[in-house]
């Protein structure tokens, strides 16, 4: 995976659980087993200790998200994205919100890897720093192969001009109180959401949300879609701030495409 993942296969366990999150289904485990949030006594430096199944959120040493400082330039794949279009609704998770796609959705392809679109959210700001800079948003496409390995996309956003994929999405947003909202007929085509360029920086990292489950494949596209200020304050007006900090890199080396 990436830059020393690929061919690692999660246990029973943590394959579970990583492959629950990825099917929309992990906010709700989460909140069984304990609560947590993005700031105060539940929040990102407290999650290894809520629940001892959140332990690798503070041992583990490829966690997500990074700052990206320095990447080696290699002959990566190019990733190959082919998405269908899917039913508009959105879950809110109580951490974002979120959209959950049916089997069959489409994916991506990476050289000989091939993951299927499971779910994509939103984070505020972004997670991930380019050379210390956080973006206004990112989303995060997540996939999954037959094996159970995740792979993330992640497509930073800033502000400047509406975007009218995401004026489907965010319009949608369910009320306070209440976990989805469904749009019969209407359908999103995810592929219309991505940069012209998709050049990517690539790394071994984990999920950003407890259980930080580690060994999941990460491909942040170096070009950055744009939202409105009102799109990004549509999101900030439920989640202000859902974004964990930013991890040690510790042994983890990033690779970038040539483009």
């Amino acid at each position: 995976m990436g830059t020393g993942a690929s061919g690692r296969y999660f246990g029973a366990a943590p394959w579970f659980i990583a492959a629950t999150f990825a099917a929309g289904a992990f906010a709700v485990h989460a909140e069984e087993h304990a609560h947590w949030s993005y700031s105060g006594a539940t929040g990102p430096e407290h999650w290894a200790s809520e629940d001892p199944a959140f332990a690798t959120c503070g041992s583990g040493k490829h966690q997500s998200p990074i700052d990206i400082e320095n990447a080696s330039v290699e002959p990566l794949p190019p990733i190959e994205f082919a998405y269908k279009p899917v039913p508009l609704a959105v879950t809110d998770t109580g951490h974002s919100f979120q959209v959950n796609v049916p089997p069959g959705s489409g994916g991506i392809t990476v050289g000989a890897d091939h993951y299927d679109l499971v779910q994509f959210h939103f984070h505020r700001p972004s997670e991930e720093e380019i050379h210390g800079h956080r973006y206004a948003m990112v989303a995060h496409l997540v996939h999954k192969n037959a094996g159970g390995d995740l792979a993330v996309v992640a497509v930073l956003i800033h502000a400047g001009e509406p975007n009218a994929f995401l004026k489907e999405v965010f319009d949608h947003f369910p009320p306070k109180g209440t976990t989805e909202t469904k749009a019969p007929g209407t359908t999103l085509d995810l592929g219309e959401f991505l940069p012209q360029h998709r050049g990517y920086y690539t790394f071994d990292g984990s999920l950003t949300t407890p259980p930080c489950t580690e060994h999941v494949r990460w491909f942040v596209l170096k070009s950055p879609v744009q939202a409105s200020a009102a799109q990004v304050q549509q999101f900030a007006a439920r989640y202000p701030h859902d974004a964990r900090p930013v991890q040690a890199l510790n042994d983890r080396t990033v690779t970038e495409t040539r483009d």
